[in-house]
């Protein structure tokens, strides 16, 4: 299940009839009278404004300045923890660490990945993230675990706990490759 989708879902499943009403009117100017009018949950409603582009994983400020019209800061919260929490966040460029991280992507078996991010120190919540997002490609989700480490630690992501964690989890060859 999407990450993204099952926050709708339950943002959707906390809205009260009047708050649902409440937020179709404040969509007056994006989405077509006679079509508005069908909507009976916010699931709908936010089906239609994905449709419109309004809203997206990456792009949640219409949806959070609807909650806070309809002052519904716990959903708020619950966007802003999954803004900080996305494993595909926008802005995800490359780095200085990703000559390390191709080296560590070519030669750390496949089934070795949450072992070495939990060495790292990355929460249990933030790897089933990444496994539920990327489920098809095992590839995806050592790199997105990666990236996510980097944005995770900052400036405090460095070579030297990458190289520390691969050898705490055996995986000598791949730290040497690393450090050359």
């Amino acid at each position: 299940v999407s990450p993204f989708l099952s926050l709708l879902h339950s943002i959707s499943s906390s809205l009260s009839d009047k708050e649902l009403s409440e937020m179709k009117f404040l969509c007056k100017d994006k989405i077509k009278k006679g079509k508005l009018q069908t909507v009976q949950s916010g699931r709908e409603l936010f089906s239609i404004l994905m449709e419109l582009q309004e809203i997206a994983s990456d792009n949640l400020e219409f949806l959070r300045t609807l909650l806070k019209h309809i002052q519904r800061d716990d959903l708020v919260a619950q966007l802003v923890q999954f803004e900080e929490e996305e494993p595909h966040a926008p802005g995800d460029q490359p780095d200085a660490h990703e000559k390390p991280v191709a080296v560590i992507c070519k030669n750390v078996m496949k089934r070795e990945w949450k072992r070495l991010m939990r060495e790292l120190g990355m929460p249990e919540v933030k790897l089933d993230r990444i496994e539920a997002a990327y489920q098809y490609s095992v590839d995806e989700q050592l790199v997105q675990a990666l990236r996510e480490w980097q944005r995770w630690k900052g400036k405090d992501a460095k070579v030297a706990d990458l190289i520390k964690a691969l050898r705490d989890c055996y995986l000598n060859l791949v730290a040497d490759l690393v450090e050359e």
